[in-house]
């Protein structure tokens, strides 16, 4: 028996022993294949491979060594995540000896250890002691370009896994590689060693005394002078290594002694190609360098780029030039101290400006203004006592000629730089001339009015009137209010006579600029009258008005109230002035008429009173108590008891009653209640403030008018918000639950009690109520009704989401920073209970609700649970709901991104449902699933690589999708894709 066994044991060795006698001394290469998959397959073991060696390992003649070697290091290279710690010492040492040997054999002893240095068993030390071997004993640049390779890639990869280790080494560690390196000439070998230096720098190792010799060995290449032959297989281009040696040039400061006396050279140089490498390779160190590294260097800096710039025949070398000085002055601008700075801002204004500014290209001036720019922000930081010390004083003349040079040129660049020069220069106290800012005004309103294709100079002017006019009110109130009313008299008398759509734009663009520019309280009180004049014209019929027009104005005026929080005086007056305004053009257009107007109607519309709610709202939630006490005496009663004596014009056909048996229309001006009383401070008293909750309370479930409904189902949750926690709160959420249960009974109430009872929950979720609980588990009950199941599935993301008109922080209500993360806590676990539960025809409805709970989570409190909720969120994604589909896809994507390892168990079924979500009938849902086969590429590479073929195959599709910006989605996905796995991705 035991004869048997041995001779079934050294059946398979003798097998072996064959294959290694073929390679080794047949010289054929096919055995050394079948050996690595034999020992991958667990045929034989690594130790049985070097036993089978072991006579060719010793073998005097070098050339038997060297195949022994390279078999063993072919097989090293297929199988080294099988090896164990003990044997990869063994190996390690045995290989180290091997550096001593015959030069034919250290090319495979090189590739031994390179299989060796990605062993993930590889214990501590070991990665110095081959890297000190290799120093030692190798003279690389004496090897063929393949083997020298290898050693590049040996060093790259302990340094992706070993780099304290390789730190411990210290400054020799930079030696060492730097006589590794000394001498490549090869593009491809250079690719990796500038890589490599690149990453010492960044990396933080340790240069010691070698900074000079680091900087020698790797810009003796500079400029890169290399034109790849003709059908290169390796593809490597003269931009490749010029992007390469410029990341490492411009890595470290250490470098700038050094470096910048060599771009001096070279751009002074004849060679155009070196020009344009040393001016880029120049803006690339400014993003590094600081005042220190460059002032001994500005004289020959400044006289080489400026010969550039103004006397070069060639528009790149002027265009580099141009970023150079940019970056050269950005660099300056945050770096110097405040007198190096005024030095070298009156340098630069003395050098610039005697140069005629009229034979500037647009580019130049530019510059030129871009540079002036951070000059002179860095002098906004620094007072001074006499006036005639400051810098710009001598060149102010120059200087606004320059700025409005720009602002009339027709490159809309130059202008939005002008702009902000602009803005810059009258910022500082007392430069400016009232002649200068008559100009400047009148270049401003100008801009203002510009056409669509110049829409970003409109706004940047629009930003800098208001800027301005803060600073000179009187100036802006002389010379452009005075315009704009007239341009608003103009376009009233035009929309009156139905005048083309190019006349309306300018309209809109007056409206625009009468609030940008009301940022000082007496420009306030002239813009303010001029808008809400316009908004009694409309009402009034002289004007063909459209919805649009009204909401334009509306939109302007909520501008105006915002830029109004800033200041008390301006916030009381634009309230007391605009609100009452407002509530008197709703209330006159919501009384009944003979014959109906339809302009009045205008006011009516959902789109109008949501704007008018928006301007209602900011102008009110930046009043003081005092204040606020003082409106809400009006506006409540105005409500409840149809007290119009505070309103402008208050001679109404009829009496205001929107709560008892008002017209439809007056009960939409509901809205308007809502947005003042859920505005207001927390400790405002509002009077009559049982009656008005029942009143609210009971038009919530009129189901006449949804809109009415639905705002008095908004007010009443506002309110129950931030009143203050005892008997009367307790009896309102009685009223309100009992409101509920009655009218989600069988009735045509039932969709307005559902709304009530989703904003009644939604205010206690926010402030942690008890009876949150209790409403959310009612929401629940409903995703299984026919009828209300989408509904409610739907309110979940409104339970989770931000409003923008009540229950804000901005209008003081009462909201938990917390609630999100306790709403997912304590009803997730019940939501995921009732899908398992639930019918098939219901569970959509369970999907769609915690997809909208987990879009709107925070991600770090989501990762956590992410392994349990991860099979349902996939389950969502082939329901044929596109809302379900989108929310669950925009809750996928920055997990991928976040959470790849969790991610990654599931990539079979990602890649599958993506890929068949890229072809949906809707465009949003098109667009997040290519968004999330991009995000895929950030998993594991080893995981993705089975299903690239298949991915970018199908990712062929979407490229010729009839929507832009789906293509657009679908070029970027299958881009990275394509490089997935490629060296360097």
């Amino acid at each position: 028996m035991a004869a048997a066994a041995a001779v079934e044991a050294a059946a398979p060795m003798g097998a072996l022993w064959g294959l290694v006698h073929d390679f080794v001394v047949g010289q054929q290469e096919g055995p050394a294949d079948q050996v690595a998959a034999d020992v991958k397959s667990g045929n034989y073991t690594v130790l049985q491979v070097v036993e089978a060696l072991g006579s060719s390992l010793e073998n005097p003649e070098p050339r038997t060594r060297a195949r022994a070697i390279q078999l063993l290091s072919q097989v090293l290279l297929h199988c080294h995540t099988l090896l164990l710690e003990k044997e990869v010492v063994h190996l390690i040492l045995f290989y180290e000896n091997r550096l001593k040997d015959h030069h034919l054999v250290i090319p495979s002893v090189l590739q031994g250890l390179k299989a060796l240095s990605l062993c993930v068993a590889l214990p501590p030390g070991l990665a110095v002691s081959v890297l000190k071997a290799i120093f030692q004993e190798v003279h690389v640049q004496s090897l063929p370009q393949v083997d020298r390779h290898t050693v590049y890639n040996i060093i790259t990869n302990f340094m992706r896994t070993r780099e304290e280790e390789l730190k411990s080494l210290g400054a020799d560690f930079t030696f060492g590689f730097i006589q590794v390196m000394d001498g490549e000439k090869d593009p491809r070998n250079l690719l990796v060693a500038f890589r490599i230096v690149h990453d010492l720098i960044s990396r933080d190792y340790s240069l010691g005394p070698f900074v000079e010799e680091l900087f020698e060995v790797t810009s003796c290449y500079f400029p890169i002078d290399f034109t790849p032959p003709p059908n290169d297989p390796h593809g490597i281009q003269r931009e490749d290594l010029i992007l390469s040696l410029r990341a490492v040039l411009a890595s470290t400061p250490r470098f700038a002694e050094f470096l910048l006396p060599l771009l001096i050279e070279k751009v002074d140089s004849e060679v155009l190609s070196a020009k344009l490498d040393s001016l880029q390779t120049l803006n690339a160190c400014c993003a590094v360098y600081g005042q220190k590294e460059l002032k001994d260097f500005l004289p020959s800096l400044w006289a080489s780029i400026r010969r550039e710039v103004f006397q070069t025949a060639s528009e790149r070398v002027e265009a580099e030039g141009l970023a150079a000085l940019h970056s050269l002055t950005a660099c300056l601008s945050r770096s110097v101290l405040r007198a190096d700075a005024e030095d070298l801002l009156d340098s630069f204004l003395s050098n610039i400006l005697q140069v005629p500014l009229e034979t500037l290209q647009s580019s130049q001036r530019r510059t030129i203004l871009e540079m002036l720019l951070g000059f002179l922000k860095l002098q906004q930081k620094w007072s001074y006592e006499d006036k005639d010390q400051r810098p710009l004083n001598g060149f102010k003349d120059q200087l606004c000629s320059l700025v409005f040079m720009a602002l009339t040129d027709p490159s809309t660049q130059l202008q939005l730089v002008g702009i902000r020069t602009l803005t810059v220069l009258g910022a500082q106290p007392d430069l400016l001339s009232y002649e200068d800012l008559e100009l400047a005004v009148g270049h401003l309103y100008r801009l203002s009015f510009l056409k669509e294709d110049s829409q970003s100079c409109r706004v940047a002017a629009l930003e800098a009137s208001g800027t301005l006019a803060a600073l000179y009110p009187v100036a802006f109130s002389s010379h452009l209010v005075p315009k704009l009313a007239e341009e608003l008299r103009v376009g009233e008398s035009n929309l009156t006579n139905g005048d083309e759509p190019t006349q309306c734009s300018r309209h809109l663009c007056c409206l625009q600029a009468l609030s940008a520019v009301s940022t000082h309280p007496s420009i306030v009180k002239e813009t303010l009258p001029l808008l809400l004049q316009h908004l009694w014209q409309v009402n009034r019929g002289n004007m063909v008005a459209q919805s649009s027009d009204v909401i334009a104005v509306c939109q302007s005026l909520r501008q105006m109230a915002e830029k109004c929080q800033q200041d008390p005086e301006s916030c009381w007056y634009f309230h007391q002035t605009a609100i009452p305004c407002l509530l008197a053009l709703a209330v006159q257009a919501s009384m009944p008429e003979k014959e109906p107007s339809v302009l009045r109607k205008v006011l009516l519309e959902d789109e109008v009173l949501a704007a008018m709610v928006s301007v209602i709202g900011t102008a009110t939630t930046h009043l003081s108590p005092e204040l606020a006490a003082q409106s809400v005496t009006h506006i409540v009663p105005l409500f409840l008891d149809g007290n119009v004596s505070f309103l402008p014009e208050n001679s109404f056909p009829s009496r205001f009653q929107p709560f008892q048996d008002g017209s439809s229309g007056q009960r939409r001006l509901i809205a308007l209640l809502m947005a003042f009383v859920c505005s207001l401070p927390r400790n405002v008293e509002i009077p009559q403030l049982n009656q008005l909750m029942r009143e609210l309370l009971e038009l919530s479930c009129c189901h006449s008018c949804p809109f009415s409904s639905t705002a008095a189902a908004k007010c009443f949750a506002g309110l129950l918000n931030k009143h203050p926690a005892g008997q009367q709160l307790d009896e309102f959420l009685q009223l309100a639950v009992d409101k509920v249960e009655a009218g989600l009974g069988s009735g045509p109430c039932r969709s307005q009690a559902f709304t009530l009872l989703l904003w009644v929950t939604k205010a206690l979720v926010l402030r942690y109520h008890p009876l949150s609980s209790c409403l959310t588990a009612r929401l629940m009950g409903l995703l299984s009704d026919p009828e209300l199941g989408p509904a409610a599935a739907d309110g979940f993301s409104l339970l989770m989401s931000d409003c923008t008109d009540v229950l804000t922080r901005a209008g003081h209500a009462e909201v938990r920073i917390m609630f999100r993360q306790r709403f997912f806590t304590d009803n997730v676990p019940a939501l995921v209970q009732g899908f398992h539960a639930a019918p098939q025809d219901v569970k959509p409805n369970y999907l769609k609700g915690l997809s909208h709970v987990l879009n709107r989570l925070p991600k770090p409190v989501l990762l956590p649970e992410l392994p349990t909720l991860l099979s349902l969120l996939l389950e969502a994604l082939s329901c044929p709901d596109c809302v379900v589909q989108l929310s669950t896809l925009s809750c996928l994507q920055p997990l991928l991104l976040e959470a790849p390892q969790v991610m990654s168990l599931h990539v079979d079924t990602l890649v599958t449902k993506f890929l068949n979500l890229s072809s949906s009938p809707s465009m949003a849902v098109r667009i997040a699933a290519l968004q999330c086969m991009h995000a895929l590429t950030r998993l594991p590479t080893p995981v993705l690589l089975p299903y690239k073929p298949q991915v970018i195959r199908a990712l062929a599709k979407p490229l010729d999708d009839k929507k832009r910006l789906v293509r657009k989605e679908a070029v970027s996905a299958r881009g990275e894709w394509f490089l997935l796995g490629s060296p360097g991705s």
